[in-house]
């Protein structure tokens, strides 16, 4: 019966009108975002598409590489190159050897500029073929106005990126496990080769002790660049990934733009992982049907109050042989005009093939293991 009403839900839905959502919004920043995490979706935004410097929130790329590339328990050595780089720094020695995993915290909670370029030398060889790797994994995550002259994200010319494209960056670099544990946490210590204690590492963001939910990632300041902060949090099924670039109050603007993006939108759940959305014929089985149901829930973020659609993209027959757990169509779940989810609807049950040649092979095989 849940089935059965869930399907129904499916099909009175899909004949309502669509609900068109804002995405501008006023803020205090050159350039501001606010994405769902789990799409991609831009629920909010402001100049988004500018290219803009971004400080060390460049280091959010130098990390997610590091991660896909490297082993975190490698040695990495401090370099003549990466020694006494300026600005922020953790104060590594030239020759001192952490682990990547070490330096990755000494990069992302204290900004250090020295364990940026130590990373890029020790997974590009150099740090201009680092920069490299980095704008074309950027690249490939769609980001179009992105290019990455520096591992740390100090003042160069040329080395830009956008709203939107930090956004994506996070995004990804998010679905990592460790970088999801590094960037919520607020105080680590690491090795200091040569003293008898350790260097203790103080994140600074402080959305992290004052905004509920907060999640990361990354700040960011030069001059040039002005406050930049990248930064996500998660309320009551949402999880969201916010930039704003070259900001004034940037940790009050950012609160600001979260509460926004939670008090416009919700997460509604239409459809739950194994509710059955057709029932379908199967040519050549002798009169056999498979119900077709959904891999995972059909889970999205939609304008607060606003009524979703639900379009389904399935065949209208089959023909065997079916198995289990094969994909045969998809669901989706449609808001103001976009899809916001999608989920893969896929076979309850196999049918194997019943005509002659399937029957002739069948007697053929058991007559071979019966002689």
């Amino acid at each position: 019966m849940k089935r059965l009403l869930a399907a129904l839900l499916a099909l009175a839905l899909a004949a309502l009108p669509l609900c068109v959502r804002a995405e501008e919004v006023g803020t205090s920043a050159t350039a501001c975002i606010i994405i769902d995490e789990a799409t991609g979706r831009v629920l909010l935004s402001h100049n988004a598409d500018a290219p803009l410097p971004m400080a060390s929130t460049t280091k959010v790329m130098t990390a997610l590489l590091a991660i896909e590339l490297g082993d975190l328990d490698a040695p990495v050595t401090c370099s003549r190159n990466a020694f006494g780089v300026p600005g922020t720094s953790i104060y590594l020695a030239e020759g001192e050897t952490l682990t990547l995993r070490e330096m990755l915290a000494g990069l992302m909670l204290a900004s250090g500029n020295d364990a940026a370029v130590a990373i890029a030398e020790h997974i590009g060889g150099s740090v201009d073929e680092f920069c490299r790797m980095m704008t074309a994994r950027a690249a490939e995550l769609g980001c179009t106005d992105t290019v990455f002259l520096t591992p740390h994200g100090l003042p160069h010319e040329g080395h830009y990126t956008t709203a939107h494209d930090l956004a994506l960056i996070a995004r990804e670099a998010m679905q990592h496990a460790f970088f999801r544990e590094l960037v919520s946490t607020q105080r680590a210590t690491i090795p200091w080769e040569g003293r008898s204690y350790d260097r203790v590492l103080n994140n600074k963001n402080r959305l992290l002790s004052t905004y509920e939910g907060a999640t990361g990632v990354k700040t960011g300041y030069t001059k040039k660049a002005g406050r930049c902060l990248v930064f996500g949090a998660q309320r009551d099924g949402i999880r969201v990934i916010g930039v704003v670039l070259n900001c004034w109050d940037w940790f009050g603007e950012a609160e600001r733009l979260m509460d926004l993006a939670f008090e416009r939108y919700e997460s509604v759940t239409m459809l739950e992982a194994g509710d059955c959305v057709a029932t379908l014929p199967v040519d050549a089985s002798d009169g056999a049907t498979v119900d077709l149901v959904l891999a995972c829930d059909l889970t999205g973020v939609i304008t607060r109050g606003s009524v979703p659609q639900v379009e389904t993209d399935l065949p209208q027959q089959l023909t065997a042989p079916v198995t289990a757990g094969q994909p045969l169509g998809t669901v989706r779940l449609i808001s103001g005009g976009e899809t916001v989810a999608e989920a893969v609807v896929v076979a309850a049950n196999s049918v194997a093939r019943d005509d002659f040649p399937a029957r002739w092979r069948l007697y053929w095989q058991n007559w071979l293991l019966l002689n």
